[in-house]
C-alpha cells in the first residue's frame, strides 16, 4: 500500500510564551500544500531474514538520521506496542526538501499511522492517530487531516482555519528552498515572545490584500538577521508580484502567493517549486 504525504506551509507564526517544559507556545495556521513524498508499506514474508521488525529504504533526497531514528520507524513501534502488527517493509522516497520548516518528516509519521490503520485495520479514528501522533512531533497531529487549521500549544491544539477551501483555493504558490539550514534552536534563541495584537487566524480571514501588513512569522526578524540573502530573496519574491510572501515555520524555505501564475524569478542557488493551491 502507497500513500504520498504532504507538507505545509505556516501563515503567520507568533511566539506566544515560554513554557515551563521547555517549549514554547505558539500560534499559526497550517496550510497544507500539494508537494508531496511517497509512502510504500509492504508485509515482510515470513521467512524473510531480520533482526528488526520493520526496515526502511530511503530514496530521492538524502536524510541525515540513522534508520532507527527515522519518524516513520519511531510511528510503527509507538502503534505496536498497543497494536499487534506484523514485520513490514517500508519505502519513503523524500521529495520535500527537509530542514526547510516545511514538516515533511511530521507529516511522513502522520501518513504511516495513517497508512497502519488503514492497512491493517487498526480501527482508530482521526482523534486517536493525532494522540499517537503529538507523542512523535508538535506539528504531527496536523497532518492526520491535513485541513487548514489554527494551531496553539506546542501546534499540536488544532481548530479549523476557515471553512473547507479557505483563502487560498485556486490561488498560485512559488516556494523557495534556499541551500540554507537553519537551526530551529538558533532560531528561538533569537525571539522574545509576545501575543500579538490579532491572531493570525483573523489576519488569514481578511482579503489577502492585508496579509503583507498585518500577517508576521516572528521568525524572520533573527533568522533574517543571521541570514539576509533570506530577506533579499523575500523582497525579490514581492517584486515579482507576490500578493504575499513569508518564510514558513523557522525556515529556510520563502514562499510567496500569486493570483495568477508567476514568472519564476531568478534566484541562484535555490531549489523553487510552483504549485496551484
Amino acid at each position: 500500500m502507497i500513500t504520498f504525504p504532504i507538507c505545509k506551509i505556516n501563515l503567520g507564526l507568533n511566539v506566544i510564551s515560554k513554557r515551563t517544559d521547555g517549549y514554547h507556545n505558539i500560534e499559526t495556521v497550517f496550510y497544507p500544500i500539494p508537494l508531496c513524498d511517497a509512502l510504500e508499506v509492504k508485509r515482510m514474508h515470513n521467512d524473510f531474514p531480520s533482526d528488526v521488525p520493520c526496515d526502511l529504504k530511503v530514496t530521492g533526497n538524502a536524510v541525515d538520521c540513522d534508520e532507527s531514528d527515522n519518524l516513520v520507524i519511531r510511528a510503527y513501534h509507538l502503534l505496536a506496542h498497543d497494536y499487534e502488527l506484523p514485520r513490514i517493509h517500508i519505502h519513503l522516497y523524500k521529495h520535500i526538501p527537509s530542514q526547510a520548516g516545511l514538516g515533511g518528516g511530521s507529516s511522513d509519521a502522520a501518513y504511516m499511522i495513517r497508512l497502519l490503520d488503514e492497512r491493517f485495520r487498526l480501527n482508530m479514528g482521526n482523534a486517536e492517530m493525532e494522540r499517537y501522533a503529538a507523542q512523535l512531533g508538535s506539528d504531527c497531529p496536523f497532518f492526520i487531516t491535513s485541513a487548514p487549521a489554527f494551531a496553539t500549544g506546542r501546534g499540536e491544539i488544532l481548530q479549523p482555519a476557515d471553512d473547507e477551501t479557505g483563502n487560498l483555493h485556486g490561488y498560485h504558490l512559488l516556494l523557495v528552498h534556499p541551500s540554507i539550514a537553519i537551526s530551529t534552536r538558533e532560531a528561538y534563541a533569537g525571539i522574545t515572545p509576545r501575543k500579538p495584537a490579532k491572531s493570525c487566524r483573523d489576519i488569514v480571514r481578511q482579503p489577502i490584500e492585508t496579509w503583507r501588513d498585518e500577517l508576521h512569522n516572528d521568525f524572520e526578524v533573527p533568522v533574517f538577521a543571521i541570514h539576509p540573502e533570506l530577506a533579499a530573496i523575500k523582497q525579490s519574491l514581492y517584486d515579482s508580484g507576490a500578493l504575499y510572501a513569508q518564510m514558513t515555520g523557522s525556515g529556510s524555505a520563502l514562499f510567496a502567493i500569486y493570483r495568477e501564475a508567476p514568472t519564476i524569478p531568478s534566484i541562484p542557488h535555490t531549489q523553487i517549486f510552483t504549485l496551484k493551491l
